[in-house]
């Protein structure tokens, strides 16, 4: 077997993923990844921490309840939590499923999701395809992808300018479809025919 020599440690081109990877392993990339639920955490523990300060327990719980209570009663902060807890929920999915399929460098890397937004129908995602990842990989698996994510359906373009750049469309809702269907009368109407001459 050939060994490793400290040259050959020196002279490889792909230092740099190896030092990613190492980071994505570690504690640091854990963080990162749920960068947005480590936020959250830390941002209500400090708030809860200065009501505490200002006004007593009792009156610290009460406020927490009527604040937790208007924000998924009120109709628009509720969407508005939904669909944020949605978008992060799609985000962790989307990495998961580049894994499980192998849309990922040699080295381990995944796309980069740089920005994922909730839409009237689902979740927009703007991903960054690394070197060896095109737009036409998550094409070929729309439906892993649809299904990691709890979704109708998936659906990816590539940027018309920048090919390493790639929108997922991620279809929960159709907006098109009717929300109160109809119940036709007429089977009605002819069983009471068929029963009249009987009575």
């Amino acid at each position: 077997m050939p060994r490793n020599s400290a040259r050959n440690h020196r002279n490889n081109p792909y230092a740099i993923d190896r030092v990613m990877i190492t980071v994505h392993h570690s504690t640091a990339g854990a963080i990162w990844r749920f960068r947005t639920e480590a936020l959250t955490l830390t941002a209500a523990s400090v708030s809860v921490w200065q009501l505490l300060l200002a006004v007593t327990l009792m009156w610290a719980v009460l406020i927490v309840a009527v604040v937790a209570v208007a924000a998924t009663v009120m109709p628009w902060t509720r969407r508005l939590i939904v669909r944020r807890v949605w978008c992060i929920h799609s985000r962790h999915r989307i990495q998961r499923v580049c894994y499980e399929t192998r849309m990922h460098t040699r080295s381990g890397r995944l796309p980069l999701v740089l920005r994922i937004s909730p839409t009237e129908v689902g979740e927009r995602a703007l991903i960054w395809c690394r070197a060896g990842i095109c737009a036409e990989d998550f094409e070929a698996h729309t439906g892993e992808i649809a299904s990691a994510c709890y979704a109708r359906q998936a659906r990816v373009e590539r940027s018309k300018r920048w090919a390493q750049l790639a929108t997922l469309d991620i279809v929960r809702r159709d907006t098109l479809a009717a929300h109160h269907v109809i119940s036709s009368g007429l089977h009605l109407g002819r069983t009471t025919e068929r029963q009249s001459p009987a009575a």
